[in-house]
């Protein structure tokens, strides 16, 4: 009898663990700011930051646009910001979860690569230059050097 009380147990905490799991929610770039400036002030100063601005009035409410435009498709984070590439942050903005990158990503972080890159950089529906991944890897997204 003992054992199910304890396999119920487990069970319930399993239960109650995976109940509020869902999509992340977005937190926007200030807020990644507060532990990664480094990142921040280099990633404000590129095409990224600023690709909302580059929008006629009436592409920034055209979901098309926004796909690659906005972070997360949504005009209230214009840009490609710190989660267009790593995914919403609801997850794994804790210290103690940013702390180690095995749990960061078990907690949605996702670590970027060529397909992230060719989910907007290739097929966009505007002429734009060829994409060439190793290209853009080797110029960075960050202008600085990641520890």
């Amino acid at each position: 009898m003992r054992r199910v009380g304890i396999v119920g147990a487990g069970i319930a905490v399993l239960a109650l663990a995976t109940a509020g799991a869902g999509a992340a929610d977005y937190i926007g770039a200030a807020k990644c700011k507060m532990c990664h400036k480094l990142q921040y002030d280099s990633w404000a100063t590129l095409k990224h930051a600023k690709a909302f601005d580059v929008l006629k009035a009436e592409e920034q409410t055209d979901a098309k646009c926004l796909k690659c435009h906005a972070t997360g498709g949504k005009a209230d984070l214009p840009g490609v910001q710190c989660e267009a590439c790593h995914g919403a942050g609801s997850g794994y903005k804790a210290m103690d979860v940013m702390k180690s990158r095995e749990a960061s990503v078990a907690a949605g972080l996702v670590v970027p690569d060529e397909a992230t890159c060719k989910s907007c950089h290739v097929g966009a529906p505007h002429d734009q230059k060829p994409f060439d991944y190793a290209t853009a890897l080797a110029a960075g997204v960050h202008q600085h050097k990641q520890p």
